[in-house]
């Protein structure tokens, strides 16, 4: 059985819980997230708590049921406190800047890229190389963030490249000249 499925997720204070059928509503000071669950999973309400159980005792089922139950967590902390995720630039000439609803970046290619804000998400840019990533949708913020770093991913030899703060890149060592 599931152990993650078996905790009860408190609810904070202003945040509003709505249940039909399958999908739960979660309001919050941070905006509003729809999701629809598994027909196999019963989401319930209790006094300022939210439970999962499943409708079925399947090993299938026991999967589906923490899964459930930690989208159901991410989406309640998401409304009320948010998510935030760091990616830092590093490289000659690598840079960032925000410029509207489009965020800019120089990565040593021959032209600028221009990447699209998604919708409730916020990028915050301090000293041109450290990024800021936040919203209320925990994987639309991962999911963002795993895009940013994708246009120029940190190379093993210098170092170069976007990556995630505090991220460790393996490093290699580069030819040697013979003597």
């Amino acid at each position: 059985m599931s152990r993650i499925g078996k905790k009860i997720i408190p609810v904070p204070a202003g945040v509003e819980v709505t249940i039909e059928n399958q999908i739960v509503t979660v309001k919050g000071k941070r905006g509003v997230l729809n999701r629809e669950f598994h027909p196999d999973v019963e989401v319930s309400q209790g006094d300022a708590q939210l439970t999962v159980h499943p409708r079925r005792q399947d090993k299938e089922v026991w999967a589906v049921w923490g899964l459930s139950r930690s989208l159901l967590a991410n989406m309640v902390q998401g409304v009320s406190q948010g998510f935030t995720k760091n990616l830092e630039i590093q490289g000659v000439g690598y840079r960032a800047a925000v410029a509207g609803s489009s965020l800019k970046l120089s990565l040593g290619y021959s032209h600028e890229i221009d990447y699209p804000i998604p919708a409730g998400i916020a990028i915050a840019v301090e000293k041109n190389v450290a990024i800021s990533v936040s919203g209320a949708d925990r994987e639309l913020v991962g999911q963002t963030c795993a895009e940013i770093r994708a246009m120029r991913e940190p190379e093993p030899y210098k170092g170069k490249g976007v990556r995630y703060a505090g991220e460790a890149v393996f490093r290699k060592e580069g030819k040697k000249k013979k003597k």
